[in-house]
């Protein structure tokens, strides 16, 4: 058993868990992947125990490792409270949110941005689905938020369109005629739920929601299995194991606000809103929306 515990590895724990997955949590963190992985082995290697486990795709905490999350949490609790007290934080955080569907595509675009308009505030993530972001902001516990908005009708700043396509695993064979087509999709209420089910409704086709989950992770796992076909935002990259189906009918789509904490600092807005801008000026084929700070 160790005799201490390196304080980034326990971060990097935590940050797995509100992160939900490995690769988002080493976006937050910005280290790569391996050495996230290398910080899980240390600190496994130093407790004498297991503290994930694989349950088909996914890497889940074992009952050992929820116990360690939670010991994680109250030490970087206490370490934290010790530097602000001594007044020897090093400068402000900024919050940001994002949604999972966001964080791997604009996320290091706002990583950059931030560091270099910034260089004396840390930032930290917070990824999660829209609604819970949205809250979030309105809470002031996040600065500002990328969200989706399907509808057309969100609060915040117009940032940009993303195309909804629909995935199925490779090799997927589409139900015979007067089946209904199956569909993957996020637990309500998902605005992109809601236009899948009324865009193939229109069409005439009779739909099934076979699975459902209420992370990204959890729909693509879905989708990879063969369940059926999914309705996603897509930033230019597709997801390994799926292949894009063109036989459905076009879903649209949705826009990409950002919402903002009420007493933000305008810099910190206008930079996040450039950043934005900038990811999508960069892909011609999403859609930019000319005045976003206006909108």
């Amino acid at each position: 058993m160790t005799n201490s515990l390196d304080l980034e590895h326990l971060r990097t724990l935590i940050a797995i868990a509100e992160c939900g997955g490995f690769s988002k949590a080493a976006a937050v963190r910005h280290i790569s992947q391996p050495a996230l992985s290398q910080h899980v082995r240390l600190l496994e290697r130093g407790l004498k125990r297991k503290l994930f486990e694989r349950t088909g795709r996914t890497m889940r905490f074992t009952h050992e490792g929820e116990r360690v999350l939670a010991e994680a949490r109250r030490i970087i609790e206490v370490h934290d409270s010790s530097l602000r007290r001594l007044e020897a934080e090093p400068g402000q955080t900024i919050v940001v949110g994002s949604t999972e569907h966001s964080a791997e595509q604009i996320l290091p675009e706002m990583i950059r941005a931030l560091q270099s308009a910034f260089p004396h505030c840390s930032t930290r993530f917070e990824i999660g689905r829209s609604t819970q972001l949205s809250e979030s902001v309105n809470r002031g516990t996040v600065d500002f938020a990328f969200v989706l908005d399907p509808g057309g009708h969100g609060a915040g700043h117009l940032v940009g369109r993303l195309p909804l396509v629909w995935y199925a695993a490779r090799g997927w064979t589409p139900p015979a005629p007067g089946e209904p087509l199956p569909l993957i999709a996020f637990e309500e209420p998902c605005g992109i739920r809601e236009r899948a089910l009324s865009v193939l409704g229109g069409d005439e086709h009779r739909v099934e929601v076979t699975a459902q989950s209420t992370t990204l992770e959890g729909v693509l796992a879905g989708v990879r299995a063969g369940l059926g076909v999914a309705l996603l935002p897509s930033a230019g990259g597709r997801p390994s194991g799926l292949s894009v189906r063109t036989d459905l009918p076009d879903a649209g789509t949705t826009q990409l606000r950002m919402l903002t904490r009420r007493g933000l600092a305008a810099g910190v807005a206008d930079t996040a809103l450039a950043a934005g801008a900038e990811f999508f000026s960069q892909r011609p084929y999403l859609q930019l929306v000319p005045s976003a700070r206006g909108a």
